[in-house]
């Protein structure tokens, strides 16, 4: 499994009580073409929405921003193609981007550390100074082994140490609680927002979550907490950010009017066999943890 080539579908339909007066989204769903990741094709398209607007943030993320034909009661964005991906032991590099590696040591508000997540490091093995990559690995799994997944008990807003206390969340919660850990501990670390191909279902809910870290000697590397390991061919890189909030596939900028929204997610992620080899022998084995909060 040292190269994949994915085929992706990714669908997020609105439907309004009311129509809509005016609104834009601003979508980070384009993947990163990095290290290991090579978009073979990729296109958005759109139902009672219009591009106003694209431009690489901060992060190097590839923003799209949409504006929603006033007087609509439902938009679609439909985002699909094909990504090559390789194993490279979830080892990104070297960093690169706009914004200093020591912004990565900047606690927000949903990675701060409280008292139960500094707790929680206290039982961490290894020294994070002198065994950076041992220390990240232990944190990870100590992470995954007290935060139970359990997917619809917290939401986009939920921040570490709140799951901390509660015990449970989901792929978004793990890597905020990893990325507050990691920066408390002087090791910069940020949030990574893509697809993850499963080998028990196609179609998904949601996308996916998990945490880089930058380690000397190394550059970026990934940890996926919530299937307790690296990142691997399976893996498609689409955004990344300080937290969920700068990374978050789709955000609202405004609205016009008193609508309510009903969002529906759809995701679908599988592997286009090469010549010779089937379907089913390109997926490889993965967990069945693959949601974030959207």
């Amino acid at each position: 499994m040292s190269k994949l080539t994915l085929s992706i579908r990714h669908t997020t339909h609105y439907a309004f009580t009311q129509p809509v007066v005016h609104a834009l989204q601003r979508l980070r769903l384009t993947p990163k073409e990095t290290q290991g990741q090579r978009i073979i094709d990729w296109r958005m398209t759109f139902d009672n929405a219009h591009a106003e607007l694209q431009y690489d943030d901060q992060h190097f993320n590839h923003v799209t921003l949409i504006g929603l034909e006033p007087g609509a009661h439902e938009v679609t964005v439909t985002c699909e193609g094909v990504v090559e991906t390789e194993d490279n032991a979830g080892v990104i590099g070297r960093h690169s981007g706009h914004l200093p590696l020591w912004s990565f040591l900047r606690q927000t508000p949903l990675t701060r550390a409280g008292a139960k997540l500094r707790g929680l490091l206290r039982e961490v093995q290894g020294p994070a100074d002198k065994a950076p990559l041992e220390f990240l690995h232990s944190l990870s799994d100590l992470i995954r082994d007290r935060i139970t997944y359990e997917a619809g008990r917290t939401h986009s807003g939920t921040t570490a140490e709140e799951a901390v206390i509660h015990g449970f969340g989901v792929c978004q919660d793990h890597a905020h609680i990893f990325i507050g850990a990691a920066r408390a501990n002087g090791i910069p670390a940020r949030y990574v927002s893509g697809y993850l191909m499963m080998d028990d279902r196609i179609q998904q809910e949601a996308t996916h979550a998990w945490a880089e870290a930058h380690v000397e000697g190394l550059g970026w590397v990934g940890f996926d907490v919530s299937n307790g390991i690296s990142p691997d061919p399976r893996y498609v890189r689409v955004a990344t950010g300080s937290d969920y909030r700068d990374a978050a596939p789709v955000t609202g900028i405004s609205f016009g009017g008193a609508a309510d929204e009903v969002l529906t997610v759809g995701v679908a992620v599988e592997a286009k066999p090469s010549a010779g080899q089937s379907q089913s022998q390109g997926q490889g084995q993965s967990q069945s943890q693959g949601q974030s909060t959207q």
